[in-house]
């Protein structure tokens, strides 16, 4: 494990106790840990590094439903920390009133690794990914300075900035970076998988598990690559259009012919408790998945070329290696994340 201690002159903040005048720490760094073999960080921890106090308030806005128009919906409404921080059982979000968006909500988890945000990369930079939720008219209906406004307003909120953050303004910036703070350390490592290929005790795999693990990385890496089990990119996997949606995916951020129903591609950690499944929800077992990767991908301009194989596009699985691939997918579940306490709600 590589650990990084990030210490910024006046993020640990030291004072002096009226007791003994010993000075004492008031707002510590947290240790952030890279696991031995996930790839790079992409997130410049050096900008914005996670203390107590930051990770405390990035918490409680994450969980405040404040940061909606009507005061109800809040970042954790469809990001339920038992599912991986999905809307489980949903096959769209749901927001304010009731609302139905149009694309099934993603897992958190390992967001400082990802260099690309939302199924259509609408935003490369973590502290920006929440001004999407936030400001979707059918998810949170709100704006940041009417957010910012009802946080300033309240006196516990100007009480934790003011310990967050060296000039303990409650502004924009710092808003931003809190909440990043937060999910900075929603690090998910410490499935059995992971275990496994670390070596370490509860990381045994059965027969069908190992066969399972030589099956996905023949069939299955080239998009879902290292140990984050995503290449960050986009592509097109050839699901059909569903016809009432509409959905461009990545065209409609980058405004490219070439991008048309491109969506990001996801992380298959935690895969077998985040269905249902794909941007729109539309498969609620990993069965489905599968049996539309063999028999139901469809061939389009865009469609990747992993995916182009002679007249019949998608991957060939048997019967018996479709079962491997679901039993590997299992290990791929983190209880640890799944059961954090630093990451539930109050």
């Amino acid at each position: 494990m590589k650990k990084l201690l990030i210490l910024i002159s006046g993020l640990a903040c030291m004072s002096c106790s009226s007791d003994n005048d010993e000075y004492v720490p008031v707002n510590e760094p947290l240790v952030f840990t890279i696991p031995e073999n996930f790839p790079d960080l992409q997130y410049d921890i050096t900008a914005n590094p996670p203390t107590e106090k930051g990770f405390e308030l990035g918490k409680k806005l994450f969980y405040d439903g404040k940061l909606s128009s009507n005061g109800f919906i809040s970042c954790g409404f469809c990001h339920e920390q038992r599912f991986a921080f999905t809307h489980h059982g949903h096959q769209f979000s749901h927001g304010i009133d009731d609302k139905e968006g149009t694309r099934n909500t993603p897992a958190i988890q390992n967001a400082a690794f990802m260099t690309e945000f939302a199924w259509d990369g609408a935003t490369s930079h973590l502290d920006l990914f929440p001004i999407i939720p936030i400001t979707n008219e059918v998810e949170m209906g709100e704006t940041v300075s009417n957010v910012i406004s009802k946080i300033k307003a309240d006196g516990d909120y100007r009480k934790l900035f003011a310990q967050a953050f060296e000039n303990g303004e409650v502004n924009n910036e710092n808003f931003f970076k809190a909440l990043s703070q937060f999910m900075v350390m929603m690090v998910s490592s410490n499935s059995r998988y992971d275990k496994y290929v670390r070596g370490e005790t509860g990381g045994n795999f059965t027969d069908e598990e190992v066969y399972g693990l030589e099956v996905f990385r023949q069939k299955c890496a080239t998009c879902h690559a290292t140990d984050l089990f995503t290449d960050n990119a986009f592509r097109n996997n050839g699901l059909p259009p569903n016809p009432t949606l509409d959905d461009q995916g990545r065209m409609e951020v980058s405004g490219s012919e070439s991008d048309r129903y491109k969506f990001k591609v996801p992380s298959l950690r935690n895969v077998a408790i985040t269905k249902p499944y794909m941007h729109d929800g539309r498969f609620g077992s990993l069965e489905s998945v599968l049996n539309f990767y063999t028999d139901g991908v469809r061939e389009s301009e865009t469609l990747d070329p992993a995916l182009q194989n002679g007249d019949t596009p998608g991957i060939r699985l048997s019967t018996e290696e479709k079962s491997a691939l679901i039993a590997f997918l299992n290990t791929l579940t983190d209880e640890e994340y799944l059961n954090d306490e630093r990451f539930a709600e109050y």
